[in-house]
């Protein structure tokens, strides 16, 4: 049989306001697994809505074949859930006891149907996501959601997903939380899955194990043969021949301008040598006057002549520039930040951890510090006592959920309230280094994409008075699109103090320069050399 595509015929969404998303979009996509990328705002996040008939659009429609799973960027559950009800055994649970019991009626037989089997094939894929505690007794399955880390509760969300037999498998940011042990899990796993994939996802890693990179750009998707490593080759060149494209385009404007210049000069010096000549009546004035008349045809020619070649040129120009891909770059300098080597930042002491570890930790001068560990050990808790215990030097914590802002406030109102002491002229002038210039800085936050949030996140942060010396970033990366995560590592280039990031992406902590790796196990903080 072969593998299922999703078919996208003539899609067309906008938002409440007007807003539009999609205009007769039209793409099949599959069979295999493809990686579905593009920036933050650009709809993916509503396409998979869309697929998933959460949304409706407006014409147009979309075709799954057979079951679909969507495992979602944010799974929605309450924490008050225990993990059958999240895998969706619950129901099938209570009648499977009662039938063993002997006290099933006829109804208990119709829910069970033919899923006798249902617990051991979930504790076998719980297993194998290395949720073993879980796994080795399946009277964990009545455990309560609250009692697992956020990367537990994504990988316990995949196992949900699986156990319904999907055709289709849909994955909105899949590795969020997940240490580095739990992502080669779970790319096993869906390595195994026979059915179509579509993972929406800022790990580099999980998107060089697909068969197809589908950009969604512009309302439009265009797909590509390959891993993302290959998109991004593929992309890289189209680029270097755009901007030779310019390069050459910008050097015939500047060509067509000076000749249209020159152009103008002549025909200014053979329009005041013929009002010479009538001036001084030199020449008969039936001769001086068709000359004249020439003269002004000629005039007329050549500088429509050169006014048409100018105005080719910066249409072409302008049509080299729109091949071009907005390659914005945070660019920052926060000298206010700075801390001094030797210079005292923070020190606990043989803290115990409300989750167990007991921890000893000094950090000290413009330290860059990566706290790694397996999850639900304590990583967040750490930060939390960090902030309870109070550095000696002013700090910023930039939470996983991003939820630092007034919803009903705007990007400017946000930072302002950050910065009392600041001029407003001031303020705007630092966001548009953070890409909100103009009207973007007057936008809600509650309006933000998930990008926009953490450039408004890392400004309220940044620009806060007093300047912070420490930050305290948990899983910064989680929900980046690659274009946010490139402007996350540049923001935090300009940042001259001390921080200490919790994250699972050993390229990210390279990139932002990471000097010290502590690992937190159940008997404390160990220095670690290696990737987590």
């Amino acid at each position: 049989m072969s593998m299922p595509v999703i078919s996208i015929s003539d899609l067309t969404f906008a938002w409440p306001d007007g807003t539009p998303v999609f205009d007769g979009l039209d793409a099949q996509l599959g069979p295999g697994h493809i990686g579905l990328v593009g920036s933050n705002g650009a709809g993916k996040s509503t396409l998979f809505r869309l697929v998933t008939g959460e949304l409706r659009a407006s014409r147009g429609s979309v075709s799954v074949p057979g079951r679909f799973g969507y495992l979602r960027q944010d799974l929605g559950l309450a924490t008050g859930q225990r993990v059958d009800e999240v895998l969706g055994l619950a129901g099938i649970r209570k009648a499977l006891h009662r039938i063993e019991s002997g006290t099933g009626s006829e109804a208990d037989f119709e829910i069970v149907g033919s899923a006798w089997d249902i617990e051991e094939r979930a504790v076998a894929l719980l297993g194998r996501l290395g949720l073993h505690y879980i796994a080795s007794d399946v009277a964990q399955l009545d455990r309560r959601l609250d009692t697992l880390s956020g990367g537990e509760t994504v990988l316990l969300g995949l196992v949900a997903e699986l156990l319904r037999e999907p055709d289709v498998l849909l994955l909105d940011e899949p590795t969020n939380n997940l240490d580095q042990v739990a992502r080669e899990r779970l790319y096993e796993v869906v390595a195994q899955f026979s059915g179509t994939v579509l993972t929406v996802s800022h790990d580099r890693e999980l998107l060089d194990r697909v068969d197809t990179v589908a950009e969604l750009r512009q309302g439009e998707i265009r797909l590509f043969g390959g891993n993302f490593t290959e998109y991004e080759r593929i992309i890289e060149a189209e680029q270097e021949a755009a901007r030779a494209a310019v390069r050459d385009a910008r050097s015939d404007m500047r060509k067509q301008s000076r000749e249209l210049v020159e152009a103008r000069i002549k025909l200014d010096r053979r329009l005041r040598y013929g009002q010479k000549m009538w001036d001084q009546k030199r020449e008969p004035k039936i001769v001086m006057a068709e000359r004249k008349r020439q003269a002004q045809v000629s005039a007329g020619k050549l500088r429509n002549n050169h006014i048409g070649k100018v105005e080719e040129a910066r249409d072409h120009l302008s049509d080299m520039q729109e091949r071009l891909r907005d390659d914005r770059e945070i660019r920052v300098d926060l000298p206010a930040t700075r801390l001094y080597p030797g210079q005292d930042v923070l020190e606990l002491n043989e803290v115990r951890l409300a989750c167990g570890p007991t921890v000893t930790l000094k950090v000290s001068g413009p330290e860059r510090i990566a706290l790694t560990g397996r999850n639900g050990i304590g990583k967040t808790t750490l930060l939390h006592r960090i902030q309870q215990d109070g550095p000696q030097v002013p700090w910023r914590m930039l939470p996983q959920r991003l939820d630092v802002f007034d919803e009903e406030k705007s990007v400017f109102e946000n930072v302002a309230a950050t910065a009392p002491h600041a001029s407003a002229e001031r303020i705007r002038a630092q966001l548009a280094r953070f890409l909100f210039r103009g009207g973007d800085a007057d936008v809600l936050a509650g309006a933000l994409s998930g990008g926009e949030r953490l450039r408004a996140a890392l400004a309220m942060l940044l620009l806060a008075e007093p300047a912070p010396k420490l930050l305290l970033l948990d899983e910064p990366t989680n929900n980046l699109d690659l274009p946010s995560l490139a402007h996350l590592t540049e923001a935090l280039a300009g940042f001259q103090g001390a921080l200490i990031v919790v994250s699972h992406d050993p390229r990210f902590l390279t990139d932002i320069g990471v000097t010290r790796r502590l690992e937190l196990t159940g008997d404390g903080l160990v220095e670690s050399a290696g990737e987590q």
